[in-house]
């Protein structure tokens, strides 16, 4: 009963034109975000994530979010419960958004519920993995979200039927979403509509870039050997700062493509 209050504090109250983040519950509701996920990814079945894992997220103190435009589900948000330095933490495995509602700030209501949620169970810090060659998604975590990035994971899942991993090696950064820092704070309480300006090191840090090329999606189809050099140096660039103690802490968004802010960070922050 008392989980149920809980939930039922945060979600928002419904009208006819907005999309509604809560808790899923029981199986048909599970059984809607795999077919999100089967739309989004366009997985084979053996890429999928099964339903008896969305129940068994729900039972164990994961989560199993759902964006409601009325009673169908557009979008979800699926995160496991984690213990890293002897402290819970959530990993946010899958968040995914049906194509006819991207733009519409689906997956940002997502994250903000869910970064409620776990503030209300005491928990501050939820992570995940994204790939670094997507410009947007890595403005959307460093900037949009305040998460920061300090490792990188070549080849995370290996290869994947997905047709959005282009056949490349599913190599990920992993965002880490500190709830109570400032920089978070200030992040969710910008105002969505409003370009968010990119935060920049304190003056006097030492800072570097790292690149990547626009129409990434569109050389890995095209020109798939290529695709994989432009990757690997990536890799290499992000494996030798993260290596040396500096974080990805921000994303600036071109016509050519973006660029990756890396600066010094504390290893206990």
């Amino acid at each position: 009963m008392k989980t149920r209050r809980r939930r039922e504090s945060l979600t928002a109250a419904p009208s006819s034109s907005e999309i509604v983040v809560r808790h899923c519950n029981g199986l048909a509701e599970f059984a809607a975000c795999l077919e999100v996920e089967r739309a989004v990814w366009q997985s084979s079945d053996i890429d999928l994530v099964p339903l008896p894992l969305f129940v068994v997220a729900a039972e164990i103190g994961g989560q199993v979010l759902g964006a409601f435009e009325g009673a169908r589900i557009v979008g979800f948000t699926l995160a496991f419960p984690g213990v890293r330095e002897r402290r819970a933490f959530l990993h946010s495995h899958m968040t995914g958004v049906l194509a006819g509602y991207w733009n519409r700030g689906v997956a940002r209501s997502l994250k903000l519920f869910q970064r409620r949620d776990a503030l209300a169970r005491n928990i501050d810090r939820i992570e995940w993995t994204f790939d670094p060659l997507q410009a947007k998604n890595a403005y959307f975590n460093l900037v949009r979200l305040g998460a920061i990035v300090r490792r990188y994971l070549p080849n995370a899942y290996g290869g994947t039927t997905s047709p959005l991993h282009s056949g490349l090696p599913t190599d990920r950064l992993v965002a880490e979403w500190w709830l109570r820092a400032a920089r978070v704070r200030q992040a969710v309480s910008a105002v969505p509509a409003r370009k968010t300006k990119t935060p920049r090191p304190a003056r006097g840090r030492e800072w570097v870039r790292i690149r990547v090329p626009a129409g990434m999606d569109e050389l890995a189809r095209n020109t798939p050997d290529e695709a994989a050099r432009v990757q690997a140096e990536i890799r290499q660039e992000f494996e030798h700062w993260l290596g040396r103690g500096y974080a990805a802490t921000s994303v600036e968004l071109d016509s050519t493509g973006c660029a990756y802010l890396l600066q010094r960070w504390p290893k206990n922050k």
